[in-house]
């Protein structure tokens, strides 16, 4: 059997199709399982695609929402290109069903399988639709959503809650073996700031604006981004040897079960993953919604407050990031409240889940 795979150009896209990947053979009842993923280049795609040892095909494709006049244009005939190639791809992979995980890139490909009468099923991380999702959901055989407020924004008789799927990793890995990993002190408490796998400027500056406060009462684990990665060095060459040592600037984290698993708390955007993985690994939250793409990330960061995992902060207020690490970090009772709040969103048979409803429409 053939299942084509296809997301868009974030980790919280990609990271879903790759945890369903990895769940398929044993679903399958001992069913050879054959996988391609088609996306974008942008964001790493490719890069996660063959880390996972899944063959990797580009297709064009850009968003459509937000353009000048001749933007749209351009989106438009790059997402006409995108089918053509789609159309063509399909023709030669012969793929049983469809799995599509959100954004842009996955519109022509969805498009040209459902003119191919190959079935598709859509999973939304989101808590709520973008415009990708909501187009796709008209095409979709199925669609898998991360809770219940999502079926308020799409066909109900399409749709079942299955949970956002995450690695294995998360749930099979030790924090104090992490820690030596990561090479951090297993007496220190650790705070991890990710801004996804591009990084996010305006969480790499209000860190660095907070180290000198930070630092006196945790270590930070942050992933910058390659654009902020030199800026990130340049910051910690002026700390002393003292906070220096508590100061892990990186790139990008590509073991981030572990990075979780040593924390004690993250600060991060509030994309899709962030439904999910700190949820998988037991760890309370500082989500800072994005102010871009709609407003999902802001649905994504209230849901998680509202069942007390996670404190929302605005990005106006970010200036008050140590001031309220550092309250946390001080409170273990309600760091411990907020980490079984996160625990109790888990839903760890998601990946199996979605990959039977994919293999049901396969069939």
């Amino acid at each position: 059997m053939r299942i084509l795979l296809t997301g868009g150009g974030t980790g919280g896209h990609v990271y879903p199709a790759l945890s369903v990947a990895e769940a398929l053979p044993e679903r399958s009842e001992g069913e050879q399982i054959e996988l391609l993923f088609a996306g974008t280049a942008r964001g790493g795609v490719q890069r996660l695609a063959a880390r996972a040892g899944i063959p990797f095909v580009e297709v064009a494709a850009a968003p459509i929402r937000g353009h000048s006049p001749f933007g749209l244009l351009r989106a438009v005939w790059r997402t006409a290109e995108g089918l053509a190639q789609s159309w063509r791809m399909i023709g030669r992979f012969e793929p049983s069903a469809v799995l599509a995980t959100g954004g842009y890139a996955t519109v022509p490909v969805c498009l040209a399988a459902r003119l191919r009468n190959v079935p598709i099923v859509l999973y939304l991380p989101d808590i709520y639709p973008g415009w990708a999702v909501r187009f796709l959901a008209l095409l979709a055989t199925r669609i898998a959503i991360t809770d219940r407020p999502a079926a308020d924004h799409l066909p109900r008789k399409k749709s079942i809650v299955t949970g956002y799927p995450v690695r294995r990793e998360f749930a099979n890995t030790d924090g104090i073996l992490a820690r030596q990993k990561l090479g951090l002190a297993p007496d220190v408490s650790v705070l991890l700031v990710t801004g996804a796998t591009q990084g996010a400027q305006a969480l790499n500056c209000a860190v660095w604006d907070a180290l000198p406060a930070l630092l006196t009462f945790c270590a930070v684990l942050h992933q910058t981004g390659e654009a902020g990665l030199a800026q990130a060095r340049m910051v910690a060459a002026g700390l002393s040897s003292t906070q220096g040592g508590r100061y892990l600037p990186v790139a990008y984290i590509d073991d981030m079960p572990a990075a979780m698993a040593a924390a004690d708390l993250v600060v991060m955007r509030s994309g899709a993953s962030a439904l999910a993985e700190p949820a998988a690994a037991g760890l309370p939250a500082i989500l800072v919604p994005g102010t871009f793409a709609g407003a999902h990330q802001r649905h994504n960061a209230l849901f998680m407050q509202a069942r007390g995992a996670a404190i929302v902060l605005e990005e106006p207020h970010l200036n008050e990031l140590a001031a309220i690490v550092n309250g946390l970090l001080g409170d273990r009772p309600r760091l411990a409240k907020m980490a079984a709040a996160a625990r109790g969103l888990d839903r760890p048979e998601a990946a199996r889940r979605i990959a039977d409803v994919l293999l049901g429409v396969a069939a």
